[in-house]
């Protein structure tokens, strides 16, 4: 189609071109041909070029497929979970790696019989869990719930029951360090209780036997709170029918615990101040004094005497006289008053003295009272 247009006011970018209807188009300048100015008249032919929109409608297209694929054509997939194993009182839960597609992960959470049991940690890492504290012989129902940016996939529930007591299937033994003719008794032992042996510490492993505690294998297990037994609570569970605990059969039980409070007899208790407990014998003087008869002092006593006398600390005897010392000198100072209050007699007192010396052998006759006090008492037979 072919269009004439009149060129009116020319500018350096764009210019304003008049239709025959007296209609203004804006033109771009450097689409024009060169010396155009004010009245000049263009002919603009209009055209559609099919071939160029077809080009251009596949480039987009092409565009187009290219963002489906890379985010719109995988979603994020449904967790898919199982059992692994189940014991009496535990169950092992296993899943399938996580599929997020080009989704970002929020969480991977574990429901039990409906309800909430806990998130996950690290899903992507982690492809199994252990839930353990379950009752015996109950049925549980598990199911994953996850939650991406592109929305919420959940798995099929799964129903699992635990084991009965004699029932011995869930059992999951890895073994440690032991002679070969006993890890091929175990062998046979733990095959005729329908028990299983993996052959190494994994998260369904349910005791360690071996009968020495030393090797990587055994400090894995007793990080993993994994009960490590002898070979005889294999036995034990076979001659029984049913699992049984282990208590008397982990390995350090052999070892020699610390002494009880029964061997070891507390010191004893010193008693102050307490006068001791009356021996029989002291009893029976103690009886016979009250009833008015003579005993002898019983040679305990005697002892206990002694032993005070021992227990007195050696200053106050430094510091305080003897016996027989303090008497001789309660003596001396007698003598020494008996001579300064004794008073001087006359001739005439000293021939009485010797008149009446042989009636009684004491210088005066019977039943005469001594002169020089108004009793008749002397000062000889004063005691100060």
């Amino acid at each position: 189609m072919l269009v004439s247009l009149t060129v009116g006011k020319v500018d350096a970018g764009v210019t304003v071109l008049l239709t025959p209807d007296k209609r203004l188009i804006e033109f771009p300048s450097i689409l024009l041909p060169p010396n155009i100015s004010s009245g000049s008249i263009v002919d603009i032919t209009v055209s559609q070029n099919n071939e160029k929109e077809s080009l251009e409608e596949q480039k987009f297209r092409d565009l187009q497929d290219r963002i489906y694929q890379s985010f719109g054509a995988s979603e994020p997939a449904s967790p898919v979970l199982r059992c692994r194993n189940a014991t009496q009182t535990s169950v092992v839960l296993e899943w399938d790696p996580i599929e997020l597609a080009t989704a970002d992960l929020i969480s991977l959470s574990l429901y039990r019989n409906g309800q909430k049991a806990g998130n996950i940690p690290r899903p992507m890492q982690m492809h199994s869990t252990k839930i353990s504290g379950l009752a015996v012989d109950t049925e549980y129902t598990f199911h994953l719930v996850l939650r991406t940016t592109a929305g919420t996939r959940m798995s099929e529930k799964v129903t699992v029951r635990t084991h009965k007591m004699t029932d011995l299937s869930g059992i999951t033994i890895t073994t440690g360090i032991l002679p070969g003719a006993l890890k091929e008794n175990l062998g046979k032992a733990v095959e005729r209780i329908g028990a299983k042996i993996a052959d190494g510490v994994r998260i369904d492993t349910t005791h360690f036997v071996t009968t020495e505690g030393r090797g990587t294998a055994w400090e894995k297990a007793v990080e993993n709170n994994i009960p490590v037994v002898r070979p005889e609570w294999v036995d034990a569970c076979e001659k029984n029918g049913r699992i049984l605990g282990v208590t008397k059969f982990y390995l350090d039980a052999m070892r020699p615990g610390p002494p009880s409070s029964e061997t070891i007899s507390p010191p004893p208790v010193p008693v102050k101040d307490e006068p001791p407990a009356p021996s029989p014998e002291a009893a029976k003087t103690t009886e016979a004094t009250k009833n008015g008869d003579e005993v002898d002092e019983p040679e305990a006593e005697v002892e206990q005497e002694a032993e005070k006398e021992t227990e007195e600390e050696p200053e106050q005897k430094s510091k305080t006289p003897s016996q027989a010392e303090e008497q001789k000198m309660r003596l001396e100072d007698m003598e020494e008053q008996k001579v300064a209050l004794r008073p001087s007699t006359s001739n005439h007192e000293g021939d009485a003295a010797e008149t009446h010396a042989g009636d009684d052998g004491a210088g005066r006759d019977v039943g005469e009272k001594p002169s020089g006090t108004p009793d008749g008492a002397s000062f000889q037979e004063v005691e100060l």
